[in-house]
């Protein structure tokens, strides 16, 4: 239910709070205290492996371009998927909330309801692959 919240509040208003990324980092690592859905040491990892992973590529796009390409939110929600899930389901939560939201992106520029250097949100592409990562195998 936090990442349907998450991903609603972020497209409604381009922000993820604090308020619920956080608690959402720190249950994840609570959750896996008796490795519910990760080893405790990779839940740790996948907390910091998500957050520095997005923190880099915001650094080398401020750097290359002199603009930011995404908010801390992301970095934090990122976090918290690598707390809940571990570091090994990064790189497919991570492909899987880039290729949606890039698709998203060219549909939105083919109808004309976004233009070139338009900001688009991510946080609900990355909740969604999250949710999915989460649930996917179970259904």
């Amino acid at each position: 239910l936090v990442l349907w919240t998450l991903a609603w509040i972020d497209g409604r208003t381009g922000l993820l709070p604090d308020g619920l990324t956080l608690p959402l980092l720190w249950a994840g690592l609570l959750v896996n205290l008796d490795d519910t859905f990760a080893f405790l040491p990779d839940a740790v990892l996948g907390a910091v492996a998500g957050y520095l992973c997005l923190w880099t590529l915001y650094l080398v796009f401020l750097r290359l371009t002199g603009r930011e390409g995404m908010g801390y939110g992301d970095f934090k929600l990122t976090a918290a998927l690598g707390a809940w899930l571990g570091w090994q389901a990064l790189p497919g939560i991570l492909l899987s909330a880039s290729l949606g939201g890039l698709c998203f992106a060219v549909w939105l520029r083919a109808t004309g309801r976004a233009g070139a250097g338009q900001h688009l949100v991510f946080g609900p592409w990355l909740a969604l692959a999250g949710a999915w990562a989460l649930l996917g195998p179970q259904l």
